[in-house]
């Protein structure tokens, strides 16, 4: 236990008395930030080009909902196949076996490499290099084979090139989780009789996954809005659903906006969920990082 004594010239505040020091600056800045505030409601709310009128008999219009379901599907299936693949990369990046771990470096590389927006519009062409997908035996009998254009539909591109670009992340956040556990963990398992998959399971997950949660609910955040690339592949997403609205009836702003209100509810609920598990998964961290805290005595004995 550390202890600190103050000198005995030193004479300590009450704290019962003491007075809040005067902190002009942060007066200033919160008079500016309400003057902010103030001047972007009045804009919101007396410009009439925003057309709130055409905002709301859109809001809840069934093709905008519709493409809203189909954004949030292409996220959840995105992420969910980029966080399986992701974990065999990471631990294939943490394999001892050398070609193993180069093959996984390179598609990692890859695949954070190029954009994503590239890689939707590479996917959508594929027919053009491959007019038929065969499965067989590499330089061998093929045994089922079919049209590229009829399997790379814009939702199959789109789950291809998400996932893809998804995996590659996942690898990288899931490497980082597991390197942050202390090997002294693994060795206090081993020690116990724990076998490598009682280890993984019971001890190096759960301790990793408190690294895991905040960047993987942030990449599931981006992944989402990200699923709106896909409106240039002709993919029926919430953006191009707006897309088909405005470029009927010319009213770009408010359709644009009925979006952006849509992506912030789904990222607001998203974002509470993420907080969710980050207080679950940290809970036995934060209780011993309160118990390791040192105790400071003042001169009189008493603890603080």
């Amino acid at each position: 236990m550390t202890t600190l004594s103050a000198p005995p010239s030193e004479a300590f505040d009450d704290v019962a008395t003491a007075r809040r020091r005067a902190r002009p600056w942060r007066w200033a800045a919160g008079l500016a930030l309400a003057a902010v505030a103030a001047q972007l409601a009045w804009f919101l709310v007396n410009n009439d080009r925003f057309e709130w009128d055409v905002v709301a008999r859109y809001l809840f219009e069934p093709t905008v909902l519709s493409g809203l379901a189909t954004t949030v599907l292409l996220a959840v299936v995105a992420m969910a196949i980029g966080s399986v693949v992701g974990g065999l990369l990471a631990a294939a990046q943490l394999s001892d076996f050398a070609p193993l771990r180069w093959a996984a470096t390179v598609y990692v590389g890859v695949f954070r490499g190029i954009p994503p927006l590239v890689q939707l519009i590479f996917w959508f062409n594929l027919a053009y290099l491959l007019p038929r997908i065969s499965i067989g035996i590499p330089f061998g009998p093929e045994f089922a084979s079919w049209d590229a254009n009829t399997v790379i539909t814009p939702l199959t591109a789109a789950v291809i090139g998400l996932s893809l670009v998804e995996s590659a992340y996942m690898a990288e956040i899931i490497r980082a989780g597991l390197l942050g556990v202390d090997s002294g963990q693994r060795d206090a398992a081993k020690a116990m009789g724990l076998t490598p998959a009682q280890t993984f399971a019971r001890v190096v997950l759960p301790q990793a996954m408190r690294v895991i949660i905040p960047p993987s609910g942030s990449q599931f955040i981006s992944v989402l809005k990200g699923t709106a690339l896909v409106s240039v592949i002709a993919m029926a997403d919430l953006l191009h659903s707006v897309q088909v609205i405005y470029n009927r009836t010319y009213q770009i702003v408010p359709l644009l906006i009925v979006a952006c209100l849509w992506y912030l509810v789904v990222v607001t609920v998203l974002t509470i969920g993420q907080r969710w598990l980050e207080r679950h998964f940290s809970r036995g961290h934060t209780a011993a990082t309160s118990a390791r805290r040192p105790t400071v005595s003042t001169s009189d004995g008493a603890a603080a």
